[in-house]
């Protein structure tokens, strides 16, 4: 089922900005904590640095109702630059990769595309993109090629 949630990058705090969120809203993490050091060798992406292994790759957490705040630490050694205002993204998920690409075409048009639409490792279809108001979008479909 499609849904939309919001995620966050942080500065190397991300394990200690969701155990803090996990106490308020009383919930459990949706899956096992996903590391920086989890991520498999690939010629185009490379090793991450010793002192990033560790940090979080990707948390999600339930909130209220169906929705999910999800998150990232976001290290400068792998060309991050977070900073407050410009560390969250609203993350689509829709049902069908036809659905990925005309979200993603139409509202990354005139704005600036980060990651084009591709299959990712952890089994996605996946891009991110600024729109041309300078919001931040993520668009994640699990539908197989």
């Amino acid at each position: 089922m499609a849904r939309v949630s919001t995620y966050l990058n942080f500065p190397r705090c991300t394990e200690e900005a969701f155990a803090f969120y996990k106490t308020v809203f009383k919930t459990e993490y949706v899956c096992p904590i996903a590391r920086f050091g989890d991520i498999p060798p690939s010629p185009d992406c490379p090793p991450a640095a010793e002192e990033d292994k560790n940090l979080v790759m990707h948390i999600g957490l339930p909130t209220l109702g169906e929705h999910v705040l999800m998150g990232t630490d976001a290290p400068e050694s792998m060309g991050f630059n977070c900073k407050p205002g410009t560390n969250v993204y609203i993350n689509l998920e829709p049902d069908t990769r036809e659905e990925a690409e005309r979200l993603f075409n139409e509202l990354s048009a005139g704005g600036k595309v980060e990651m084009p639409l591709q299959d990712m490792f952890w089994g996605a279809y996946f891009g991110s993109f600024s729109d041309k108001f300078g919001i931040q979008w993520m668009v994640n479909c699990s539908q197989p090629k």
